[in-house]
């Protein structure tokens, strides 16, 4: 053995580092808009950033004052959540959507939602060879969830049913990225299909809030999943409607013995919500009045935006809920991004989401209303 220059280390000469293993992962879809960004923030009054979903508005004072108020918290949180955590995360989901009969046990803390659905097929068992069925235009966190456990990904179109050998089942209405919303009767079709080949369900409801042309429906409501919730999982975000996504805070419910493993699991691992964190949510989800407010903010944004791109010639498909606009210009959805990085407005390519996308772009609501306003200027030259 040779000392090659460590300090108080041993390296061995001759001998090659190992190959890196793990699961083969995508391209992180947004390293490929840096040239499209550049181009953008290149404009003379600067970038309007509508590529990404991240909130620009204040956290609201009682979601602040709430997170420093629990800031003297020396010892280690609960990883299920404080009782008065998942009691008002239960009454929040009846008074807002009309979800009853959860068990507050059966609710438990997330950090953030991204981190749980890209380990949730792991955390459920999901092993090599099973299948993991994700909507035909999806979240790519989804497809990275089921490659990190192994597993084989089917993207079914609408109204399209699991194979057999289906693990886990993503529903995600209103949809990312296309603001689609399933009725109560096509999702109930979607979880009679799953519980048929044995496949656990999981709804992204994180943007279940934000309803503008049509209310949208839980996984939970009886009229979807009936008067069991047995192998149903519901997730939930405070991202968009607390502006919370620098808090990272969200919840999982439904099923009670799935949720029990699941935190059994996330106990081991450690997988835990800080405490200030914890409070500053339990204020949030019993606290109505600051998601009304985010929501008029959403909505005025929206409907600017969605009349400048119709002027501007695109079209937007479905949109009735969410966070986004599904735009289209009849053309590939780079040649769009680039059309609008020229006018220093940066857009997620349909692509992102699944090989449907290739003529549609995403819009972001997420800008502020001084920058809305100058996308919309733009847009209009």
């Amino acid at each position: 053995m040779s000392v090659d220059g460590f300090s108080g280390g041993v390296a061995v000469t001759g001998q090659s580092s190992p190959e890196p293993r793990g699961p083969r992962l995508p391209e992180f879809p947004w390293d490929s808009l840096a040239s499209a960004g550049e181009l953008a923030r290149s404009h003379p009054d600067g970038v309007v950033n509508l590529s990404v979903g991240t909130p620009v508005d204040s956290v609201p004072p009682v979601l602040r004052e709430a997170l420093a108020a629990g800031a003297d918290s020396p010892g280690y949180p609960a990883t299920h959540g404080t009782a008065e955590l998942r009691s008002t995360a239960v009454e929040a989901l009846r008074r807002r959507h009309g979800v009853t009969g959860l068990d507050t046990e059966a609710v438990l803390p997330t950090v953030g939602s991204k981190e749980f659905v890209a380990w949730l097929p792991t955390l459920l068992g999901v092993r090599p060879g099973d299948v993991v069925a994700i909507p035909e235009l999806a979240y790519p966190t989804y497809e990275v969830g089921a490659r990190l456990a192994g597993a084989e990904i089917v993207r079914l179109a609408p109204g399209q049913t699991p194979p057999a050998g289906t693990a886990l089942v993503w529903l995600n209405s209103p949809s990312n990225p296309t603001g689609r919303v399933d009725g109560a009767a096509t999702m109930a079709e979607s979880v009679r299909a799953a519980r048929e080949v044995g496949a656990v369900v999981a709804s992204d409801e994180c943007y279940l809030d934000l309803g503008w042309r049509t209310r949208p429906v839980s996984v939970l409501d009886r009229a979807v999943s009936g008067e069991s919730q047995d192998g149903v999982l519901a997730v939930h975000s405070l991202s968009k409607t607390s502006n919370f996504a620098g808090y990272r805070a969200g919840f999982v419910t439904g099923d009670p013995r799935l949720v029990g493993n699941l935190l059994e699991v996330r106990k081991h691992a450690g997988m835990i919500m800080p405490r200030p964190v914890q409070e500053a949510m339990t204020a949030a989800l019993g606290d109505d009045e600051h998601v009304r407010q985010q929501y008029e903010r959403y909505r005025a944004r929206r409907e600017r935006l969605w009349s400048a791109l119709e002027g501007a010639g695109f079209r937007i498909d479905h949109s009735e809920a969410g966070l986004y606009l599904w735009a289209s210009g009849d053309t590939d959805a780079w040649s769009t991004v680039d059309w609008l990085a020229r006018r220093g407005i940066l857009v997620a390519p349909g692509t992102f989401y699944g090989p449907a996308g290739k003529q549609h772009v995403r819009v972001a609501l997420t800008a502020s209303d001084e920058r809305v306003e100058a996308a919309t200027r733009r847009l209009a030259e």
